[in-house]
């Protein structure tokens, strides 16, 4: 009896290897599709409002070589008691493909999130849903770290539809140009047995003077109040390379953007290309 319970725990354990084997692989199989850069003859000659937003945070050039960033940083997220909950995260970004990994440790366990393409998976779960404010879901928490990070690869976008306005508007004592993001229509869309991939509604308010597109306003809720994610102090990741934004926050907002309750605080503090 003793060799048969032996031999079964070691079946046990040689299955449970090969199984944490393979889903490792699945995952790093996964990581390397999203690690790629744009593809160049797809991508058509874009509006000057374009080409200046993207030299706004550090070229074309610089951008291209980019396919993946990896932050460290801390996040507070802030309670309707006036409390907060600070905690730390690890995010890696994949600007061509879409794709934001969110990861991080609570007290009640890890927790991995992956938002690629409009689709987002909880890979391992964790406490981290728990700290959010209530407004915020955890796919839409990812989509705006994803969109704020990544501007030039969102207007290169070929399922996105963009239309500035002309007329300038005065946020926060700032003045922008307001450029909506909309789907584009999928030709023969109705005839397929899934639906096409919807984008979420979304303002991208772009600085009058600098170009640099620093706020953008989400349609997440319902009623007269949106989300609105900032970016401030914007970084470059290494000399001549791309810019991101030091620090991340999100707010309520009102439909024409004027920015209400503070949700969320990110300070990037460590910042890395891939080679």
């Amino acid at each position: 009896m003793g060799n048969n319970f032996s031999k079964t725990i070691w079946l046990f354990l040689i299955g449970a290897f090969i199984l944490t084997g393979c889903q490792r692989k699945n995952e790093e199989n996964v990581v390397d599709t999203l690690d790629t850069g744009p593809d160049i003859q797809m991508t058509s000659v874009p509006p000057d409002y374009v080409v200046k937003a993207i030299e706004a945070v550090g070229g074309w050039n610089a951008w291209t070589r980019t396919k993946e960033l990896q932050l460290d940083c801390v996040v507070t997220f802030y309670q309707p008691d006036g409390s907060f909950h600070l905690t730390e995260q690890h995010q890696v970004v994949y600007p061509w493909s879409n794709s934001i990994q969110i990861s991080g440790s609570e007290p009640q366990g890890r927790f991995v999130w992956r938002l690629s393409k409009g689709e987002f998976d909880v890979l391992q779960e964790g406490g981290q849903s728990d700290a959010l404010p209530v407004v915020i879901g955890s796919n839409h928490f990812a989509e705006m770290i994803l969109s704020i990070m990544t501007i030039p690869a969102r207007f290169l976008d070929e399922s996105a539809e963009f239309s500035k306005e002309t007329t300038g508007l005065k946020i926060q004592g700032q003045w922008y140009y307001p450029i909506t993001r909309l789907s584009r229509p999928v030709v023969g869309a109705e005839f397929e047995s899934e639906p096409a991939f919807v984008l979420s509604k979304a303002v991208f308010y772009q600085d009058r003077d600098s170009s640099l597109i620093d706020m953008l306003v989400f349609d997440f809720m319902s009623g007269d109040s949106n989300l609105s994610v900032c970016g401030y102090d914007y970084t470059e990741v290494e000399k001549d390379g791309v810019r991101v934004p030091a620090r991340i926050e999100i707010f309520t907002a009102d439909t024409q953007g004027n920015l209400q309750e503070r949700l969320v605080k990110i300070d990037n503090h460590t910042f890395k290309r891939s080679k």
